[in-house]
């Protein structure tokens, strides 16, 4: 524990950047603790919190530039990317970008305060084409926003925080012991939830060649594209229509209850269309599958896709 806190001492800024660089490119390292307690050890040392402040804000803006040129090059190819190393629920990956494509970059100046989430709103800026400038404006106020709310708490609170290190200093490995297994519930807690919800969503699937082979014999599903129509510059499948949770009773007077459902996403473990599909079956709706690997599976086999011409969304 000693040793712990002569890093802080000694190399605290370089640690404050660092893990607040990790916890932006979407690891499970959360930096809003470290920063609170190298804000008090600053006040407690009278050394400068503007150089804190700086240092942090960096981190993060680096961690998001990664995020948003890695958008502007790979489009929204690399959401799936982000589900796949993020703990967070992958429905939250859902809600972010929902917030995004309804606010705008104006998301940016309050995503940090959700981990993982300033990462995917950052990939998604790229993906959707918002400028370098615009970008980086609202990041660094959000980004400022984060970190300096820390700093206003850590400072604020930089006696009590004071004693607790000295408590666990006291306590010697057993507060060392502590601190780790803080953190190792932190991470199992974000792997339950997503475990849990991955499991409320387990249906059967349908395979993206089964789909071909009734779409090819004449045998015509209702197919139902669940992604928000400014994501779909990859084309989506023939005869498909958008449709999103909030529209499902306004469709179902169209749809027979005995016609085969086939939904589909772009989202890893096909989030979006489980959740969807479930909604259907809560209004009776039983022939419901989501499509094993989504749009993405369905080009990748090299089956037909319908793509937007001139602004056409389907």
């Amino acid at each position: 524990m000693d040793l712990l806190l002569n890093l802080l001492h000694q190399y605290g800024l370089l640690i404050v950047f660092f893990n607040v660089f990790l916890e932006q490119i979407g690891l499970p390292l959360p930096a809003y603790p470290t920063i609170l307690i190298a804000s008090a050890i600053s006040v407690n040392h009278e050394t400068s919190l503007a150089n804190l402040m700086l240092v942090a804000v960096i981190g993060a803006l680096l961690a998001d530039m990664f995020w948003y040129l890695a958008g502007r090059r790979y489009g929204k190819k690399v959401m799936g990317k982000l589900c796949r190393i993020s703990l967070s629920p992958d429905s939250c990956v859902k809600q972010t970008e929902s917030m995004y494509l309804k606010i705008g970059p104006s998301a940016l100046l309050f995503c940090k305060f959700v981990p993982g989430f300033a990462s995917i709103s950052s990939a998604l800026a790229g993906a959707l084409g918002t400028k370098t400038f615009t970008f980086i404006v609202f990041d660094t106020i959000g980004a400022a926003v984060w970190v300096g709310s820390a700093i206003l708490l850590g400072s604020m609170f930089s006696a009590s925080i004071d004693q607790l290190l000295l408590t666990l200093v006291e306590m010697g490995k057993w507060g060392a012991l502590i601190i780790a297994f803080a953190f190792v519930l932190f991470i199992a807690n974000k792997w339950w939830e997503r475990y849990r919800f991955l499991k409320a969503l387990r249906m059967a699937r349908i395979s993206v060649a089964t789909l071909n082979e009734m779409l090819e014999s004449g045998k015509q599903p209702v197919i139902i594209d669940t992604r928000p129509p400014k994501l779909i510059e990859d084309g989506w499948i023939p005869s498909a229509r958008f449709v999103s949770t909030e529209q499902i009773e306004a469709i179902l007077p169209e749809i027979d209850i005995s016609e085969d459902i086939v939904l589909y996403c772009s989202c890893p473990n096909e989030v979006t269309a489980a959740k969807v599909a479930k909604a259907f079956m809560n209004h009776g709706y039983f022939n419901v599958r989501p499509l094993a690997g989504g749009i993405d599976a369905w080009i990748e086999s090299g089956f037909a896709v319908h793509k937007p011409v001139d602004g056409e969304q389907n």
